[in-house]
């Protein structure tokens, strides 16, 4: 299996394990840059150079050869479930891509079609129901983790806790996981205990935001998309994104996490 999802610097400085909707743009350009003195022109996701990357057939070696053998620092980033799902819906469902097109093709007509899921027109600009679109799509959503039913779960709203598994089962271990809620912060944890060839300011870093302009802006508070079954839902997908980095499940409108992440816990329990 390796390491999918793992990027490195080319000078080996520092290993990420990427969790979609959580930061990743940003976390890959301040690794470019720590190398670079410079940012990658375009969205980070596309450069096939300048970093290694798991789905870099010549950086796999690579990859697999620090990881295992703990060569360098490992860090991952999470996020809120109940933000992480919402924003997944904007982006990926409800927006039109930079290729000027809908995410995954035919999706978004199979979810209209068989779950009666409104995104705004063609372009995604006309008024519809956010809450109860949101609340349907949540339903596929669950479908898809469950009973990868009517398609295989997509890495933007498959848990966390899957995504950040797969480094530890195959033989790696995290030195710090930190929130985007938090992100300055958790970031500059990382710098500190890392050589870079060019230093970083986070104070001077752009956000990296790609999906920021793909679909319509959220138009409710985060708790108004959760009633009792959403959450019921929510539970039955998330539950160890929730335990493992201390959301809170009881109020969707917390964003912030309760307590710090475990490491321990996590290895343990993403190890099995």
């Amino acid at each position: 299996m390796g390491f999918p999802g793992t990027w490195m610097t080319e000078s080996e400085s520092v290993v990420y394990r990427v969790v979609p909707k959580c930061a990743c743009s940003s976390i890959g350009q301040i690794m470019f840059y720590s190398d670079h003195g410079k940012f990658f022109d375009g969205d980070i996701h596309d450069a096939t150079g300048g970093m290694h990357k798991w789905a870099i057939e010549a950086s796999q070696p690579i990859i697999e050869r620090n990881v295992k053998t703990h060569a360098s620092y490992a860090f991952t980033c999470v996020r809120n479930p109940y933000t992480r799902i919402l924003s997944s819906f904007f982006d990926k469902i409800c927006g039109v891509q930079r290729n000027g097109k809908r995410y995954r093709g035919n999706m978004v007509p199979l979810l209209t079609q068989k779950y009666g899921i409104d995104v705004g027109g063609d372009d995604g600009t006309a008024d519809f129901d956010q809450i109860a679109s949101f609340r349907r799509f949540l339903l596929f959503a669950r479908d898809t983790i469950r009973w990868r039913k009517p398609m295989e779960p997509d890495i933007h709203w498959s848990a966390m806790s899957g995504h950040v598994s797969t480094y530890i089962v195959n033989g790696g271990r995290y030195d710090h996981i930190f929130f985007t809620e938090d992100f300055d912060a958790g970031m500059q944890h990382v710098l500190n205990n890392i050589k870079t060839k060019h230093k970083v300011n986070l104070k001077k870093i752009p956000k990296f935001n790609e999906s920021e302009s793909h679909g319509p802006k959220r138009a409710h508070p985060v708790e108004d998309y959760f009633d009792d079954l959403s959450r019921h839902l929510m539970w039955e997908i998330y539950k160890r994104d929730f335990q493992l980095f201390k959301y809170d499940f009881d109020n969707p409108a917390n964003k912030m996490p309760l307590g710090p992440v475990d490491l321990n816990e996590v290895h343990a329990k993403l190890g099995e």
